[in-house]
């Protein structure tokens, strides 16, 4: 019975990612994806009780796998001792790049549906919510540097939160544009060397 029931969960989630995928949460309609899926209405509220319960249930693994690897980037940086953040700028970033990287190449279409095709759901901030971690643990770092003694200029949180945006919508652009993954990383590797060079000018560096 267990193994029927997982059977039609499959059918629904695939279904549900194919009617996703094709006219995001808002356009896509309940009635088509049980039809597609070969289910009742009512077998389908035995698994879900809403759209955005079905949406959810196919993006939340891989938001938590992407926040939580970017959240652990910024964290274990900003716990290392304030004189050796200097010297390991940098390195925990382009690791979490590169994880990221990979994980949207080897989970392209629920990647996909959470940053392309979310709207109306509570998952349509997911990328401004990494922007705004990334302006504030980039400010905590830019007063470290102060304490140690660098002249860094004062950046509003404005220009940082723009520069992030830019620096977050440009890496999930291997998504939108179903980028082969050679060339995702050959782009993100000089990507990320254009923005690098872009924060040490305005810091001073």
């Amino acid at each position: 019975m267990e193994e029927k029931s997982n059977v039609t969960l499959e059918k629904i989630q695939e279904a549900a990612m194919s009617e996703f995928l094709d006219k995001g949460f808002q356009g896509a309609s309940l009635r088509q994806i049980v039809k597609n899926a070969g289910v009742t209405t009512g077998a389908f509220y035995g698994y879900f009780s809403s759209k955005e319960a079905l949406f959810a249930s196919i993006v939340e693994p891989h938001a938590a796998a992407l926040m939580g690897r970017f959240m652990e980037a910024q964290t274990s940086f900003s716990e290392l001792p304030e004189q050796e953040q200097p010297e390991h700028m940098g390195l925990e970033s382009s690791q979490c790049v590169h994880w990221m990287l990979d994980y949207i190449c080897d989970h392209r279409e629920p990647v996909k549906l959470l940053l392309c095709k979310a709207e109306g759901t509570s998952y349509e901030h997911f990328v401004h919510n990494m922007v705004e971690v990334e302006v504030e643990y980039t400010l905590r770092y830019m007063d470290v540097l102060r304490r140690l003694g660098r002249e860094v200029p004062e950046l509003s949180q404005s220009l940082c939160h723009i520069i992030a945006s830019g620096m977050f919508n440009g890496l999930f652009e291997i998504v939108v544009h179903d980028m082969p993954k050679e060339q995702a990383l050959r782009d993100v590797e000089q990507f990320r060397t254009f923005y690098t060079g872009g924060w040490l000018k305005l810091m001073g560096g």
